[in-house]
């Protein structure tokens, strides 16, 4: 990739560009055909980038006019520190452009955004199969060992 990588918020206009990169990340997950998202989570989901009351937040990544990659991060409270913490929700690039830097630089953005809203720690998970994004992850972040355990209610 010859142009930089400009790592910007997303824009109401950028939703035919998202779109796919969307639906990609969760067909990556298995979200896709008869277990596909709801639209009305897509489109839910793309409300609260909007919306100043919701602590929902994106940026994505462009290259010449064209977009990418996305993420998606959201501010919560913890219980073992003052300030505010930062969840790395969704992070995904285009097949295309893998390898060239645009999830390095999504990344990097988010901790920029924390930063500048006073929040010290980011983090996030990955499946234990995503070996490509680990190997990613393990240069810009510290695997702290911990296990995830879900439950729908």
């Amino acid at each position: 990739m010859s142009s930089p990588i400009l790592v910007r918020p997303i824009q109401q206009t950028d939703f035919e560009a998202w779109q796919p990169l969307w639906d990609g990340y969760n067909a990556f997950y298995g979200r896709k055909d008869e277990t596909a998202l709801d639209p009305d989570i897509t489109r839910l989901t793309w409300q609260r980038f909007f919306d100043p009351v919701e602590p929902v937040f994106a940026l994505v990544a462009e290259v010449d006019g064209r977009v990418l990659g996305l993420t998606h991060y959201l501010y919560h409270r913890s219980t073992t520190r003052a300030e505010l913490t930062c969840y790395l929700q969704d992070l995904f690039t285009d097949a295309s452009t893998r390898g060239r830097g645009v999830g390095r630089a999504l990344i990097k953005g988010v901790y920029q955004e924390a930063k500048a809203a006073g929040i010290t720690r980011v983090y996030w998970q990955t499946h234990t199969t995503n070996a490509a994004g680990r190997l990613l992850y393990d240069k810009v972040a510290q695997h702290m060992g911990f296990i995830v355990y879900s439950q729908e209610v």
